[in-house]
């Protein structure tokens, strides 16, 4: 299989997984580790079929996603963020080509409002004793299945590099 092949179809798994973590978030707002250990050890063979050099090229990748990765641990730490959430962040940032990490965290911020919006109507429409939790996986998953359109799917010019 040639390795164009190989990294369309690693991404199309990693669709997949993260439209499995998005409905298991609904479900039952968490997102197992396994799921989560899946998406982020995919990204070693999909860095492989691109061609992402090891020096620098892939250390990079991985510093900018654990970057990305400790600031939401900041958010876990003060109760904003679940867990599983912010482990399928770092995981998914694995896969997302550098210029593309603001534009994706920015759409995954607005998804993220907007789910909190609807979470807070619904929880006015329908009282409960019970915490809102916001099953932010759907906004993770939204905003990565943003990135992987604009890497492979977009014909026109990218957000990322203007």
């Amino acid at each position: 299989m040639e390795s164009g092949a190989i990294s369309l179809a690693l991404s199309a798994l990693l669709a997949l997984l993260m439209i499995a973590a998005a409905i298991s978030d609904l479900r039952s707002r968490t997102i197992s580790n396994g799921l989560n250990a899946a998406i982020a050890l995919l990204a070693i063979p999909f860095w492989i079929a691109t061609g992402l050099a090891w020096w620098p090229d892939a250390a990079l990748q991985f510093g900018a996603s654990f970057a990305v990765f400790l600031v939401f641990v900041g958010l876990f730490a003060v109760g904003a963020m679940g867990g599983g959430d912010v482990k399928m962040i770092g995981a998914v940032m694995l896969w997302i080509p550098l210029p593309l990490f603001l534009p994706m965290l920015t759409v995954m911020a607005i998804g993220g409002g907007i789910l909190s919006a609807v979470m807070l109507v619904y929880s006015k429409i329908r009282p409960s004793d019970n915490p809102v939790e916001v099953p932010y996986g759907v906004a993770i998953a939204a905003a990565g299945l943003w990135a992987l359109h604009q890497q492979y799917l977009n014909h026109f010019q990218s957000i990322a590099s203007s």
